[in-house]
């Protein structure tokens, strides 16, 4: 899509008029949109579909609590140390500092807002431990309904913004040198509005593959404005595969996470025959972290040639009680997981990279803002640690309202113009995630990058009108940026692996960032420093 101009435009489109429009309704979308509302702005929030990533979280919030609260010694640093352990030397450490710092203030204004977390005595939440942490400081509610209940808290919180359903965003539109507003469509049709302030909040894509834990919804949308807007995402090539997806045969689409507090509380990863899957390969064995297991377990199946492996959780007690909503996935597949095994396989589940912004959720396009999993603060490197995420939307989305409201007060009104039609290269869905999940999946190679690669430029203009192009648009766009950066790092780090690069380069210690030409083909891959 063509940059906009300034000057007055948009015949033939609904209109509308806000201070700030956040697009996404997860855990970074509504904090951000009631911090700014907040600040005395009007918001609008555009939602694309009910689901939210949120709502399917598990495990739960990794935060430090204070030291009334805290009995097992925890500490910021000790937090930031386990999380640039994970990150693979990419992480930016102040940033990781910066949030971590105010993950329990964010998190009682959540509570403030509503929520309720489990408690292992009145008035003490019940901690839990999850891969990579050396210290139980994960905080849960429902057992294993944590998102749900985040979820619930902020849609109760939320009922007095401004929300418009079944909207669609098209265009960032911009003058060139500032935001001007948003192309949408909606079941009114192509519209705009019009505002000096966007937040996006639109969540992941784990839909580039075939099998995922994410919603519907998630298909890169945010990743794919931002590129179209001539903006950088950075570290896109680090996709996050969770090492325990529910296996129930080879169908594709939206598959039942099995949370890693299981591991945390005894569950064990073994194969067919009842060996471990990850022993000798990490010292936390089971609770290594995610690339690690989620590497161990494609390397099992790769030598077995079986369809999964399992996840042993009969030795825990009350499993049904601690881990309700793992209980029903598996109960539904006619799996009880107190009396066997659960097939388990890694599925596409976290982009650890995105719209490269800095801790308060600014872009460097002056009024484009990012929060959540769409966003690249610097906090998540290589490989996100467990539970980090709802940490981060929780804290940069109340940052990133803040910064759009500031910036929407000294803009003043703006126009925003769009072009008339929208034309962008978008590849069959389908084929597309053939293709993602069998060449830029857990282990990549430049071969099989090479041909994905090939596909992806052959991808046809089609015109983007609605809900179904839009998304295969943004899908194509976000899978080239990927393509284009997992090309250029000839290296294995965090959980970007190559089968022809196995080991660790330390003279790649950098993150890497994709921009893309007007054509959106070829990506250009820029080196930049770390953090």
């Amino acid at each position: 899509m063509n940059a906009v101009s300034a000057s007055c435009g948009g015949a033939g489109y609904w209109q509308q008029r806000a201070d700030v429009v956040v697009i996404g309704t997860g855990v970074a979308g509504l904090v951000a949109a009631l911090a700014a509302v907040r600040e005395g702005r009007k918001v609008v929030v555009l939602s694309k579909i009910a689901e939210t990533a949120t709502f399917y979280a598990q495990g739960g919030i990794a935060v430090v609590l204070p030291d009334a609260f805290c009995a097992g010694g925890d500490s910021v640093e000790a937090h930031v140390a386990d999380t640039l352990a994970a990150g693979g030397g990419l992480c930016d450490v102040d940033a990781v500092r910066s949030i971590v710092a105010d993950g329990y203030p964010a998190v009682a204004d959540l509570v403030d807002a509503g929520a309720r977390f489990d408690e292992s005595a009145p008035g003490h939440w019940s901690l839990t431990r999850e891969g990579g942490h050396s210290r139980r400081r994960i905080i849960h509610a429902g057992g294993d309904a944590t998102g749900a209940e985040v979820q619930r808290a902020l849609d109760h919180a939320a009922a007095r913004l401004d929300i418009r359903r079944n909207h669609v965003a098209l265009q960032i539109c911009h003058d060139g040198d500032t935001v001007t507003g948003v192309l949408v469509h909606s079941d009114d049709g192509p519209g705009l509005v019009h505002a000096p302030s966007v937040i996006l909040a639109t969540g992941g894509l784990g839909h580039l593959y075939a099998a995922t834990t994410n919603p519907d919804g998630s298909t890169g949308d945010g990743v794919a404005l931002a590129l179209q807007a001539g903006l950088s995402v950075t570290d896109i090539e680090f996709i996050q595969f969770h090492p325990t997806m529910l296996y129930t045969g080879p169908a594709g689409g939206r598959r039942p996470l099995i949370s890693e507090a299981l591991r945390g509380e005894g569950a064990v990863l073994v194969d067919s025959r009842g060996d471990s899957v990850t022993a000798g390969v990490h010292p936390l064995g089971d609770l290594a972290p995610r690339d690690v297991v989620a590497a161990a377990i494609d390397a099992r199946l790769r030598a077995t040639g079986e369809a999964c492996v399992y996840l042993d959780a009969t030795g825990i007690d009350d499993v049904h009680r601690r881990f309700p909503t793992v209980t029903a996935a598996c109960l539904a597949a006619g799996i009880d997981p107190a009396t066997r095994p659960i097939p388990v396989v890694p599925g596409a589940h976290y982009s650890c990279g995105g719209v490269r912004t800095d801790v308060h959720g600014r872009t460097e396009l002056p009024g484009l803002f990012a929060a959540g999993e769409v966003a690249r603060t610097g906090m998540h490197g290589a490989n996100r640690l467990a539970s980090n995420s709802l940490l981060e939307g929780l804290v940069v989305g109340g940052r990133a309202g803040r910064a759009a409201s500031a910036h929407a007060r000294q803009a003043g009104p703006v126009t925003a113009v769009a072009s008339a039609a929208v034309r962008l290269p978008a590849l069959d869905r389908n084929m597309l995630q053939r293709n993602m999940s069998r060449h830029a999946s857990v282990v990549r190679d430049a071969d099989g990058l090479g041909q994905l690669a090939a596909v992806l430029a052959d991808a046809p203009q089609r015109t983007v009108t609605d809900r179904d192009t839009a998304e295969d648009a943004a899908l194509t766009r976000a899978a080239r940026a990927i393509v284009a950066a997992a090309l250029a790092r000839t290296e294995s780090r965090g959980c970007h692996h190559r089968g022809d690069h196995p080991e660790t380069d330390a003279a790649q210690a950098v993150s890497i960032s994709v921009r893309m030409n007007a054509a959106a083909d070829p990506a250009v891959v820029i080196p930049v420093g770390a953090g």
